[in-house]
């Protein structure tokens, strides 16, 4: 089997959350918001490397913080400027032998290791594949005082993990860093590199405030 790499980028702060703990670290069922995606990932490809990218000044927080709660085994590091640069340094991290990374927004605390696996077993045949879902709301494109509909059956709403080769993924970021980067897919495609897209889940959410939160403990007692 091969052996895989998991980096959780967890470098959010509580200012949407209205709350003064970063909403990684805010209780969900028992458990702090990432120690419920670092769980799943340990379950869902077991023996993989966790990597856990962390503002530098929250490290000590959640060194405490993870003392007191059963958590899977995982190395936390210090994250960088951008989003990018906090990915980076994941990658730094994780050994050469690993042959598969995802990346995974730390506070998308829902994803099940169904669909972990699923991109998982996606990007090993085709190198690179991240999860997206359909859109349910109409869109329109905005071009100065004139705007016009855009078709559902043309979107996708983008998901993590986002699931790539190791050697693929290291090369796009060697890149210099670009605004046009989104997210991790938008960095491999920058090489010219074909996305494979996986089916996401609508529960896996990104707990960005508190109505996300709310919503979150409801669909753990479900």
């Amino acid at each position: 089997m091969a052996k895989r790499g998991v980096i959780i980028v967890a470098g959010g702060s509580g200012k949407r959350m209205q709350s003064a703990l970063p909403k990684q670290f805010m209780m969900l069922g028992g458990l702090p918001v990432v120690a419920h995606t670092i769980n799943t990932f340990s379950e869902a490809l077991p023996g993989a490397e966790i990597v856990v990218v962390l503002p530098e000044e929250h490290i000590p927080l959640w060194r405490n913080l993870a003392a007191r709660f059963d958590i899977a085994v995982h190395r936390c590091i210090a994250g960088g400027k951008e989003r990018f640069h906090s990915v980076k340094n994941g990658l730094d991290a994780l050994s050469e032998e690993v042959e598969y990374v995802a990346v995974h927004d730390g506070v998308r605390a829902l994803a099940t290791k169904k669909m972990i696996l699923r991109v998982q077993l996606a990007a090993e045949e085709t190198e690179a594949a991240i999860p997206v879902t359909e859109v349910v709301d109409s869109y329109r494109r905005v071009d100065g005082s004139e705007s016009y509909i855009v078709p559902r059956s043309e979107l996708r709403i983008v998901q993590t993990p986002q699931t790539f080769s190791a050697a693929l993924l290291r090369r796009a970021y060697e890149q210099p860093f670009s605004d046009k980067f989104t997210d991790d897919a938008s960095v491999v495609e920058a090489l010219g590199a074909k996305i494979t897209l996986v089916e996401g889940e609508r529960r896996n959410i990104k707990l960005t405030t508190p109505e996300d939160m709310a919503i979150a403990e409801r669909l753990l007692e479900e």
